[in-house]
């Protein structure tokens, strides 16, 4: 099974900026997606944005504009860079690769947008 292991998660204030770090380990095949995803306190977990093996990216509406999801093909690695985060972006934010019959979670870090 492959591991996810995230970071850059943090407290940042209303129009700040993060970027956040998702590692991947193990046997990663040539063709996955990779995503973001985030769960706020009393709600469904929601997919921000993807990226699959050949490259094509997705966002949510919300995010559009704001936040990238990008890859270092090399280390297998993706970050989600955010910026102008409003409150509304306070949640825990999870890694997550599909790569059938392989469906891996991070840990989730914690993204907090406060005055």
């Amino acid at each position: 099974q492959v591991q996810l292991v995230e970071s850059g998660g943090g407290l940042v204030q209303p129009g700040g900026s993060l970027r956040l770090s998702c590692a991947a380990s193990g046997n990663i095949r040539s063709v996955y997606i990779m995503g973001w995803y985030r769960q706020a306190p009393g709600k469904q977990r929601e997919l921000v944005a993807a990226i699959i093996s050949g490259g094509s990216t997705t966002y949510a509406d919300s995010v559009k504009g704001r936040f990238t999801i990008s890859r270092d093909n090399a280390n297998n690695t993706i970050y989600l860079q955010m910026n102008t985060l409003k409150p509304e972006g306070t949640a825990v934010y999870y890694c997550n690769l599909k790569s059938p019959p392989q469906n891996c979670w991070g840990q989730g870090t914690q993204v907090t947008v406060s005055s």
